[in-house]
């Protein structure tokens, strides 16, 4: 079955990905992205702009004549961004959303949230979604709040909580690990053995899919993430093997690392780097969900994606 789907924040990585998927399964997209000028409509996919989020938006015109909304819109991460400005976004932005389309009889709102709004940067367990919520950053409390307001809106609804996103054109977290992988130096990463769970995009890209019209995913909240979590160090060695290059990972103590990024002011990068997020996709995969990519398989195709798109420009 095809059907006629609103994809918001359609021209990030994320929303490029998952606007060419969807069209390539023969749906037709309206790609709602702040530049649309940028990107040329075609068959089955066609650009519109995106109203700033941090203002009032009427909907009804991007919502007119849609079976589904893919919510992918959201400020991320800022470094001067106060609350105030994620919830005006994230939250009240995706609130009006969800009223808009309930009004307008949409069948389906999958809304991308984060495993932030799940359990923060880190914890010291596997996490799923029987956790009590435990949101750190105000980005992360925005997404959990946004959720609140679809679940109240009464709109039929599937949310999802990615961890960290991977996959050529990635960037934030990612794009620093990489950069750190490339650097023409030893690191002293080698006795790292924290776990983080990652999710490939073309996994995710499968898992919007499937939620499109499944019964099992209706009115639901799942995690994803890859089956298999991966160590920072065995993340580092596959980038670095998949350029080419020898690991050269030194076994320095993990502890006296943290004491240097802790020391340089870096806090939060420690909790992306140094500490654990384990969690657990398992109830998303009982809904039907296949994830096909293998972690180590992932990161080796996005390095070489990536070192092909150098050449090439």
């Amino acid at each position: 079955m095809s059907f006629r789907i609103l994809v918001t924040g359609s021209s990030g990585f994320i929303g490029s990905a998952v606007s060419s998927a969807l069209v390539a399964a023969g749906h037709t997209v309206r790609a709602a992205s702040r530049k649309p000028n940028r990107n040329p409509s075609r068959d089955g996919l066609e650009w519109v702009e995106l109203p700033d989020l941090e203002k009032e938006v009427d909907w009804a015109p991007l919502l007119e004549g849609m079976d589904i909304v893919v919510h992918l819109a959201a400020i991320a991460h800022r470094s001067h961004t106060d609350s105030g400005d994620y919830a005006r976004a994230n939250r009240v932005a995706t609130a009006s959303l969800a009223q808009a389309c309930r009004r307008q009889a949409i069948s389906r709102l999958i809304f991308m949230s984060s495993i932030g709004a799940q359990a923060g940067s880190a914890a010291d367990h596997v996490v799923t979604e029987l956790d009590e919520p435990w949101p750190i950053t105000a980005y992360d409390r925005a997404k959990l709040a946004a959720e609140e307001e679809i679940r109240r809106s009464g709109v039929p609804f599937t949310i999802l909580r990615p961890v960290i996103v991977y996959g050529p054109g990635a960037k934030a977290n990612i794009a620093l690990i990489m950069r750190i992988a490339a650097l023409p130096l030893p690191l002293p990463f080698g006795a790292f053995t924290n776990q983080r769970s990652l999710l490939s995009i073309d996994n995710l890209v499968q898992a919007i899919t499937i939620c499109l019209d499944s019964p099992t995913t209706l009115n639901q909240t799942f995690i994803a993430c890859d089956r298999e979590p991966i160590t920072l160090a065995e993340m580092l060695a596959t980038m670095r093997e998949a350029a080419g290059r020898p690991p050269r990972l030194i076994p320095v103590p993990p502890l006296a690392v943290r004491a240097m990024v802790i020391a340089a002011g870096r806090h939060a990068l420690w909790d992306r780097i140094g500490r654990e997020l384990v969690a657990s996709s398992a109830s998303l995969q009982k809904a039907g969900w296949s994830p096909q990519v293998e972690t180590k398989a992932g990161i080796r195709a996005m390095v070489r994606a990536t070192i092909d798109a150098h050449r090439s420009n």
